[in-house]
């Protein structure tokens, strides 16, 4: 069985060592690096099934990083940073992250958080798509088992959590799901304060299939309720 690689990109040694010490005693596989051109390097020649970023690195920057892998990969990033305004959060989230851990932290915590992200995507993702099936609307096609989506021909690159919300939006037309079960279904986790995180993947969603368009309205927004997929 694969040992699960992840990757801890971090300009201070002493926490990427403290990161790493933790995982390690979960069994995973850890590599350290810390600037983001070296991450970059070794996402692009190992196999890495999750990533701890800090944001303010030398050379690459967190958010540069992870603008750079989203055209291509979708594992789970989480930014562990001390930078801790509802902004940054917010910003981290938009532009691809699944997770977003403020500095200081707790290894407990970061560890299980860790073990839900990858429970989620290298476990519940792999059964669901041995029941999932192709959606096609119109241009737009939805392939679970690639976990890809195109648009009109054009590929569609989605971060883990945006493809999620979209299948399951698009799995079943004209449902409205309220903001707490999306949260429930997609983060697999209790709801208490996740509105803020659906509603920014779904912002994001939405311009990355042209939803702001005229020709294309694929989330509708029912208020007060939630969103639906609309056909």
């Amino acid at each position: 069985m694969k040992r699960i690689s992840i990757l801890i990109a971090d300009d201070e040694n002493e926490i990427a060592d403290l990161v790493a010490i933790h995982l390690e005693k979960e069994g995973y596989h850890v590599h350290k690096v810390y600037d983001g051109q070296e991450a970059l390097r070794v996402i692009q020649t190992l196999s890495i099934d999750l990533l701890i970023l800090d944001i303010m690195m030398p050379k690459m920057d967190g958010h540069e990083l992870t603008t750079h892998i989203r055209k291509h990969y979708n594992m789970p990033i989480i930014f562990l940073s001390a930078k801790a305004s509802d902004f940054d959060k917010v910003h981290g989230l938009a532009i691809g992250a699944d997770d977003y851990i403020t500095k200081p932290f707790t290894p407990i915590e970061l560890v299980a958080r860790v073990n839900a992200h990858l429970r989620r995507f290298l476990k519940l993702n792999q059964q669901q798509q041995e029941t999932q099936t192709t959606l096609e609307f119109g241009g737009l096609i939805i392939t679970p088992d690639q976990r890809s989506v195109t648009l009109y021909g054009e590929n569609i690159i989605l971060t883990p959590k945006e493809f999620d919300i979209l299948y399951l939006l698009a799995s079943h037309p004209k449902k409205v799901y309220s903001i707490e079960n999306i949260f429930q279904q997609v983060w697999g986790e209790a709801y208490f304060e996740g509105g803020n995180t659906v509603m920014v993947h779904i912002r994001t969603l939405r311009k990355k299939i042209q939803d702001d368009s005229q020709k294309n309205k694929w989330i509708k927004t029912v208020w007060g309720v939630g969103y639906a997929f609309h056909v």
